[in-house]
């Protein structure tokens, strides 16, 4: 059975930092490329950022540039999204997804076509 599961959510005032978490199981997890995702009340949802199961490359919504960095520990099957600098926008629901292969010549890697798998979120809240 294939398992997200996300972790590190919180309240935080503006300025601060989070470290978001997903730790997977039920596949091979080297061989899956792993995108975080993020929903605001009333907007749809957005990609934050993936990590390429092939070579690692890495991609960012221009939002999160420069704020937000994500890795992956091989040994303990997690993807995780360090957030800094926090902002009121950055307030919303995060999840982390899978899909099977590398993303890194899609023509939009951060979109949702694609990623079979879902975790069931984190909160993060930003206070002004």
């Amino acid at each position: 059975e294939v398992q997200l599961v996300e972790s590190g959510g919180g309240l935080v005032q503006a300025g601060g930092s989070l470290r978001l978490s997903c730790q997977v199981s039920g596949f091979s997890f080297n061989d899956y490329s792993i995108g975080w995702f993020r929903q605001a009340p009333g907007k749809e949802r957005e990609g934050v950022s993936c990590i390429d199961s092939s070579d690692g490359s890495t991609f960012y919504a221009d939002s999160v540039k420069g704020r937000f960095t994500i890795s992956r520990d091989f040994a303990k099957n997690t993807v995780y999204l360090q957030m800094n600098s926090l902002k009121p926008e950055d307030t919303a629901v995060y999840r982390c997804a899978a899909e099977r292969g590398s993303r890194r010549y899609y023509s939009d890697p951060l979109s949702l076509h694609g990623f079979e798998y879902w975790g069931q979120g984190t909160q993060v809240t930003v206070s002004s």
